[in-house]
């Protein structure tokens, strides 16, 4: 069965979001920056990282987002990440690797935190990073220190030109006003 793919511009111009109609993963997001990760977490995003130009992959619940570096042009990589999007998806070949992904996962709760890193991620996932997916970005917490919050910006939101912004006033002001231990927030 061929599957309908959605293109959409986000406000990285180094990155696009590839909508389908499939649910790709039960929740959160996978973020690859290199062949190590891609081997290890998703078949697909292997594939994806063999195109020419693509130095990153997001796989969301139903959106992939592509990144591109200095080499490639949108138009050329843009056909090939379609066509290894439709054939990997249309052949019903797995996405991600489950096993790699939960204890990615499990690793990351195992680093603990306080119950402010609690709070912390409780806000990300239920307000902010549903927004961020929108754009085809997602946000995660590396840890809180001193009252700083250090977060990972991933997928559309790695370098692009309005992460301060949303960094600053959006991020930093929400969480300040939700948890007053909170005194700024920075992009690690």
């Amino acid at each position: 069965m061929s599957v309908n793919i959605q293109l959409e511009w986000t406000p990285n111009p180094s990155t696009l979001k590839y909508v389908v109609d499939r649910r790709l993963l039960a929740g959160g997001a996978v973020s690859i920056t290199n062949q190590e990760d891609a081997q290890a977490k998703s078949p697909l995003a292997r594939k994806l990282m063999d195109v020419r130009g693509v130095t990153a992959v997001m796989i969301g619940t139903n959106f992939v987002t592509v990144t591109k570096g200095d080499e490639g042009e949108w138009d050329e990589l843009n056909d090939q990440v379609m066509e290894t999007l439709d054939t990997h998806l249309t052949a019903d070949l797995p996405v991600v690797d489950e096993a790699a992904v939960a204890a990615a996962r499990q690793a990351v709760s195992a680093e603990g935190g306080g119950s402010v890193e609690a709070r912390i991620r409780e806000v990300l996932d239920a307000e902010i990073r549903p927004a961020v997916a929108m754009d085809g970005g997602d946000i995660t917490l590396d840890r809180f220190e001193d009252g700083i919050v250090y977060l990972h910006m991933k997928g559309s939101c790695a370098g692009c030109p309005s992460s301060t912004a949303t960094l600053k006033m959006g991020i930093e002001g929400r969480l300040r006003e939700i948890i007053p231990e909170v005194v700024e927030v920075v992009s690690v």
